[in-house]
This record gives C-alpha cells, structure tokens and sequence, in this order.
C-alpha cells in the first residue's frame, strides 16, 4: 500500500502529476490538495480505471490535515509558474512562503514521509523544508528530495536529438550534477551512456546551454502563458517512482537528486573533497532505499570543461542555499516576536 500525496494539485504541474500517478500501478491511494479547484481534480481522476483510490481537498475543515493524514510520499509542485523575464530568485519571494505552510503541515501531520520538492527555486526551497523539520524536531536529511530529474529527462533528450534518433532518449542516462537553476545545472556530458559524436567547442557549449536554461525555451514558446508543465510533471512521476520502488524493496536505484549531503556523511566528505567547497546540499548521482538516500556518488572521472562548469556553480549554489534557509530563520524569529 502507496499513499502519494501532491500538494499544489490544481496546477499546471500538479495536474498532469496526478494523472501520471493515478496511472502508475504502485501507487494505492492519491491525496491531492491545492488552494482552489482540487476535488473537481479528483472527482476526475477518480474515473480512470486503476486501481488509486483519490481524494482531494480545500484549506478548509483541515484539508491538508486530511490530504497529508497516512502520506508515504508527498510532490510539492505548489506555487506560481515563472513568467518572461521572471527569475528564479523573483518566484522565491512568492514560492517560499508557501513552502515553508506546506512543510510545516507535512512535518506536524506526516514527519516520516518522503518529501519530493519542485516548487521553484529548488535550490532554496529544499533549504526551507529542511530548516522547517529542523524546527520542528523531525528533520531526517534522507527523506527530503529535490527533484531536478528535468535537467537529467532534457539532456537524454537533446543527446538523442544530436544521434539523431529520438527512441534513444529512453535509453540515454546523462547525469546532470549541481542544482536546478541556470549555471548550477551541470551536465556530466562525458559520462553520457551514449557518447556524443564529436562536437565542436561552440556546437557543445550550445548543448550545455540549452540543458542549462531549456526552461527558458519553455517559457518563451508559451509565450507568457506559462512554464515547463507537462515536461517537469513527467519528471516528477518519474523520479517519484523510483524513490516508491525503493520504499517498496527494489535494489540498486540510482538517480540525481539535489540533498542535503548529511544524508551519506562518508559520501558527502567524499563529495565536499571533490567540490573544495562544503555545501550543505547538492545534486549528485544517489542511491535509493527503503529509508530514502542510501548513499551519495562522487563526480568521479570529470572532464576539464565539466570542472569549470561546476566552478562555476558553486558561488550561485551556496547564495541559493544560504537564502532558503535564512528565509526560514527570519521568518520563525519575526514570529516569535508577535
């Protein structure tokens, strides 16, 4: 028995997330909550045949009280969409005040359930969830996840483009290191399952772009009619089953997520080493297991180029980090003072 829970269910991402998890066999019941619209939501759901039993619920009479009550699993998708011209750090001061809401309900309501955050910024979301869990003295660093599976599901993408063959893309693993965020996204492009033909510098550094802010693209092409919906929910279905095979007993599961690195010490040491910087979270290859992260993976053999790229990412990530948290720190000492 799965409890999947998607706070923010209404959405743009939360929506086609709930149908992916409706459709997926693992998942035994569906609890769905946003602010407007989310019984319609699972009254529709409810009417595909499998075998999910779905509720969905409002902010009143406890509704995410109800909606979290059991959870196993809960995606966060919730929050406003980025618009044109819209940067990360512009959503954060709208996103972060809703994450913080939803993570304190989780951590009062269902503690032990693995957290799966989209919400943009992830890379100061996941900081506020966990600072949250810290405050409510639950925090346990291997069951709260950032989901930058989209980086990983756009680089297979873009490389099976480049070979010309589509039905590779399946089949092409590129981990994609780092954050979820402009520069910190950092493809690992040399340990590519399928190696790129040769390139040229500049047909390469367009590749890494594009992997970089392939949001952007989405974006621009909606034109102001929102952001990457349908291709983050199927990425987060996606990286949402894993962590539920792994739950459920299945060895051996592998995939980047950005965590905190107390969740491996041995690994993040072994990670911090390879940075030269600590960090307190970041996107690396990770084990999964029945209690969450099992181990965290080294960059292993890099490229000069992808050593540069993570250079470059480490100042963004740290500012990132630091904001996510501090925003936290700030909020509970305004609100001690009430």
């Amino acid at each position: 028995m799965v409890k999947a829970v998607v706070l923010g269910a209404a959405g743009g991402i939360g929506q086609p997330l709930a149908l992916l998890l409706k459709a997926n066999p693992l998942v035994t019941e569906l609890g769905l909550y946003d602010i407007v619209n989310t019984p319609g939501v699972a009254a529709d759901l409810a009417h595909i045949s499998t075998p999910a039993k779905v509720e969905g619920y409002l902010p009143a009479d406890d509704g995410l009280k109800k909606t979290l009550t059991g959870a196993d699993i809960v995606v966060i998708p919730a929050g406003v969409p980025r618009k044109p011209g819209m940067t990360r750090d512009d959503l954060f001061k709208i996103n972060g005040g809703i994450v913080k809401d939803l993570a304190t309900g989780i951590a009062t309501i269902a503690p032990k359930a693995f957290v799966l955050v989209i919400s943009n910024p992830v890379n100061s979301t996941v900081p506020i969830v966990a600072e949250v869990f810290k405050k409510h003295g639950v925090y346990d660093p291997k069951r709260i996840f950032g989901v930058t599976t989209l980086d990983v599901v756009r680089a297979s993408t873009f490389v099976a483009e480049i070979h010309g063959n589509l039905s590779l893309s399946k089949d092409v693993v590129v981990p994609v290191v780092g954050g979820h965020s402009g520069v910190t996204i950092v493809p690992l492009l040399s340990q590519s399952s399928h190696p790129l033909p040769e390139l040229s510098q500049g047909a390469y550094d367009a590749l890494v772009n594009r992997i970089q802010f392939g949001g952007d693209e989405v974006v621009k092409a909606k034109n102001g009619a929102g952001s990457a919906t349908l291709s983050m929910a199927y990425a987060g279905a996606e990286f949402a089953e894993k962590v539920i095979r792994a739950f459920k007993g299945e060895k051996g599961i592998v995939a980047p997520s950005f965590v905190s690195l107390a969740a491996d010490p041995s690994g993040g040491d072994a990670l911090t080493k390879e940075l030269g910087q600590e960090l307190e979270f970041f996107s690396s290859n990770v084990e999964l297991g029945t209690a969450g992260v099992v181990k965290i993976h080294p960059l292993g053999n890099i490229s000069a180029g992808e050593k540069g790229l993570v250079s470059a990412a480490l100042p963004e990530l740290a500012t990132n980090i630091k904001t996510g948290s501090q925003y936290v720190i700030d909020k509970y000492n305004e609100e001690s003072k009430l």
